[in-house]
């Protein structure tokens, strides 16, 4: 159970600085997005290959397989889990860092908005976000060093 957690802690810490703090970007851009494939099944591979994707694999457990993935459409990290109920324990605790969540059966995929609307474009899924726990915020990009008071302990 603690090596479970310290995975879901890591996969959230790395969702974080892949996501950045956005978070502000929950626009109407409606008009991108006329039809939603079929979601789609299969090992983070195979998922990842229909995403356009080669997975840079970070973890590699009987819970869970992590990898990080880069496109056209940009950063983001695919995860597949064991169990139905191990991708919605992991998406409870990871909502607390923010970002955008595509989730399919057994498989979630984070990044910002942008990519989370792109990849559901070929992956299908529904989208959730993650808490919104910046209060302002009115810089741009910013670096990792903005990061560093996200849950520690």
């Amino acid at each position: 159970m603690r090596t479970e957690r310290s995975l879901v802690v890591l996969a959230a810490l790395a969702l974080a600085l892949t996501a950045g703090c956005g978070g502000d970007g929950n626009g109407g851009n409606g008009e991108k997005a006329p039809t939603t494939p079929e979601t789609v099944t299969g090992s983070l591979e195979q998922i990842a290959s229909k995403a356009e994707c080669e997975p840079n694999i970070q973890t590699d457990a009987d819970e869970l397989r992590q990898g990080n993935c880069t496109t056209d459409d940009g950063k983001y990290v695919l995860v597949t889990f064991a169990t139905d109920r191990g991708l919605r324990e992991w998406i409870n605790e990871a909502k607390d860092y923010g970002g955008s969540y595509l989730v399919g059966r057994k498989w979630v995929a984070v990044g910002d908005d942008k990519v989370v609307t792109a990849l559901r474009g070929r992956l299908g899924g529904t989208v959730e976000a993650g808490s919104s726990h910046h209060s302002g915020g009115s810089g741009g990009g910013g670096g990792d060093e903005g990061h560093s008071g996200h849950h520690t302990g």
